[in-house]
């Protein structure tokens, strides 16, 4: 019948089906090939699914991308289990109230800011990050990296998320009771802009679950995988991971798949469109 229709013969069509076919499958193994690797080989199947049918229109499904990633041996890179604390609650500050038990949805932009902080290694020693993130996009709208772990080092992350946020006052900064939340320097820093402290439950790592899912993604992700020589090297690292590739590529399941930027900016459209 299609050789009726097409007006060819039944060898001439068989000819092309097994010519035409493999073509196909070439251009789509390096089509999944190349979304892999701009992944930072982190994508598996759910996200290459999400990227190709964003960035191409490709209706593919998880079956068919995992075949392809077999064939060419695309592997992800191996996640290792990940708990790290540098909370030390041993001091004599005050405490702040738990304001978000738990729950870490809001509606907007700037309403809710998640703060901790983490040690990446290098052969010079220790070098400390702390981030602040926005609960709504899961953005990172401030972070800060110092070879000590003191109070500059969380201000400095919410001076950088203030600055580039300029955030109405209200805003809810939740983070665990470590020192140098707890510290004077910093609840100055919260009353100067009327931002409202909150802290995590004493040994509770589930009260600050966003801000420890974002250090696992970046240990997975990346610092697990490389031995920085330096801490400029680690910081150069951290920085890219950050601010090229997690704020504006990386797709994020609680954005309906989008980016942290992309998610914030739909949000503007619609506003304009309202």
């Amino acid at each position: 019948m299609m050789c009726k229709v097409l007006d060819v013969t039944r060898s001439s069509y068989y000819h092309w089906m097994q010519s035409e076919y493999p073509k196909e499958d070439i251009a789509l193994d390096k089509l999944i090939q190349e979304t892999f690797l701009t992944s930072r080989q982190t994508y598996g199947t759910r996200r290459l699914k999400k990227q190709l049918l964003k960035d191409h229109g490709l209706v593919l499904s998880r079956r068919r991308i995992a075949k392809v990633m077999k064939r060419l041996s695309l592997n992800t890179r191996a996640r290792r289990k990940f708990r790290v604390s540098t909370t030390n609650s041993n001091h004599n500050y005050q405490i702040a109230p738990n304001r978000l038990d738990q729950y870490f949805i809001t509606t907007r932009p700037d309403e809710v800011y998640v703060g901790d902080i983490t040690y990446i290694p290098t052969k010079q020693g220790w070098l400390y990050l702390a981030t602040v993130i926005d609960l709504y996009s899961r953005k990172v709208v401030g972070w800060s990296m110092d070879e000590r772990m003191t109070s500059t080092l969380v201000n400095d992350a919410l001076s950088m998320a203030i600055q580039s946020r300029r955030p109405m006052p209200g805003l809810i900064s939740h983070t665990d009771r470590g020192s140098q939340y707890a510290s004077d320097s910093h609840k100055e820093l919260l009353k100067e802009h009327g931002i409202l402290q909150s802290m995590s439950r004493k040994g509770n790592c589930y009260d600050n679950a966003v801000a420890e899912s974002f250090f696992h993604s970046l240990k997975t992700e990346l610092t697990h995988h490389i031995k920085f020589e330096t801490r400029s090297q680690a910081n150069q690292a951290i920085f890219d991971y950050i601010e090229v590739f997690y704020n504006r590529k990386r797709l994020h399941s609680t954005n309906n798949y989008m980016s942290p930027v992309d998610f914030e900016n739909q949000l503007l459209l619609n506003d304009m469109s309202a």
